[in-house]
């Protein structure tokens, strides 16, 4: 299996680290803007099956130039790329996988773009595996694998996400990207439900105390627009789907400043004579997530939690999720938590894809696939799986 992997931020260079353990693809290409950033990984990691190219992700000739040439095309930038690097991934004749899927907007909902190609490359004989990082990604495996296997109806399917990650030196950083976080967090949440469908509600709403395991403990968790929400009752009989994230009260209250000043803002405003959006310039300012893990203590955890009844026909709620201790992934990944945790995902898709454990055609979410081997499997890379029930 030859990869191209579009985007060497901090989730790119993760997957690298993740990757190099792993003996099932014959070559990595690592793309990027900024040349230097793919090189230096290959330098660092002196790893013969790596190589570095340079790549302009919002064009879609750019990244088929470089497509043509391998047989997956693993798309780990920012979620405005996506529609681009989907579309060459298709025209190579490339595997796709993702880990957010194509932004919503007025009458567009999370992943709308990109579910309209589906019969495209149904009728190409090729997969686009959408949503496959962490968070869509292994709670989506969650959910299929307690559809499965632990329930006999369910309820609801309610993705649970929360850490206790503080920033040494930092009053404001955030752990991810935060051109992605502004997305998720500014937009209306989306909700499912069997009897109303989808229905959005106001940001930041609904507000919950979840009690995180593995001694993270108690967070309040709010509504976010995650893809969750339309990838799970596609393919899972459930009566309700809902996203929560633990976010904290004062990186709420950054958030609402920075949309109140329209610093959230993806229009190029006039600068001096310079075309700048926005949350350009704010992403700039900030540091970038992938520098922090040195500065990072304290653990993220990511979840779903399901409810219903259970196999044996009593009431069940049951917690499948994933920690990341932030100490560990530095120490045995050079990665911290958030970024490790998000870039372990596709890469055991990837071996999955490559054993032809998973196989399909179409643009399908990781709960259209047995989640059976990937949890097994990322019990092998080192990573298992934490199950607890509740009440």
């Amino acid at each position: 299996m030859k990869v191209l992997v579009v985007g060497t931020g901090g989730v790119g260079t993760a997957v690298a680290a993740v990757a190099q353990r792993r003996d099932f693809f014959e070559r990595i290409t690592f793309a990027d803007l900024d040349p230097a950033r793919p090189q230096a990984l290959v330098d660092r990691l002196d790893d013969s099956r790596f190589g570095a190219a340079q790549v302009d992700a919002s064009d879609a000739g750019s990244v088929a130039a470089l497509a043509r040439h391998a047989d997956v095309v693993l798309n780990a930038t920012d979620p405005r790329f996506n529609l681009p690097v989907f579309e060459a991934a298709l025209e190579s004749r490339c595997t796709y996988l993702d880990m957010a899927m194509s932004l919503s907007g007025p009458g567009v909902m999370l992943g709308d773009e990109q579910f309209a190609q589906h019969d495209r490359w149904v009728d190409a004989g090729l997969l686009a595996l959408v949503g496959i990082g962490v968070e869509p990604g292994l709670s989506d495996v969650f959910a299929r694998y307690a559809a499965d296997h632990l329930f006999g109806e369910i309820d609801e399917v309610a993705v649970r996400d929360g850490a206790d990650l503080s920033v040494e030196g930092y009053d404001f950083a955030p752990t991810f990207s935060i051109w992605t976080t502004i997305e998720e967090c500014l937009n209306p949440p989306l909700v499912w439900e069997r009897e109303r469908g989808f229905y959005t509600t106001e940001p930041f709403s609904e507000a919950e105390i979840f009690d995180f395991p593995e001694g993270i403990g108690p967070i309040e968790c709010v509504n976010v627009e995650h893809e969750e929400v339309v990838l799970v009752p596609r393919e899972i009989e459930c009566k309700r789907v809902t996203f929560k994230y633990g976010l904290g009260e004062e990186f709420i209250d950054v958030l609402k400043t920075l949309h109140k000043l329209g610093l959230d803002s993806t229009e190029p405003l006039s600068v001096r004579g310079v075309e700048v959006a926005p949350r350009d310039v704010l992403a700039a300012a900030l540091p970038d997530p992938a520098t922090l893990g040195d500065r990072m203590h304290g653990k993220t955890c990511a979840g779903t939690l399901v409810t219903g009844v259970g196999k044996d026909g009593q009431p069940r709620a049951t917690y499948l999720y994933h920690v990341a201790d932030n100490e560990r992934t530095m120490r045995e990944y050079g990665a911290q938590a958030v970024v490790l945790q998000t870039a372990l995902n596709p890469v055991v898709a990837l071996e999955l894809l490559a054993a032809g454990t998973w196989k399909g055609s179409g643009v399908l979410g990781p709960e259209a696939f047995d989640a059976v081997p990937f949890l097994e499997l990322l019990a092998e890379y080192g990573e298992p799986h934490g199950q607890v029930e509740q009440g």
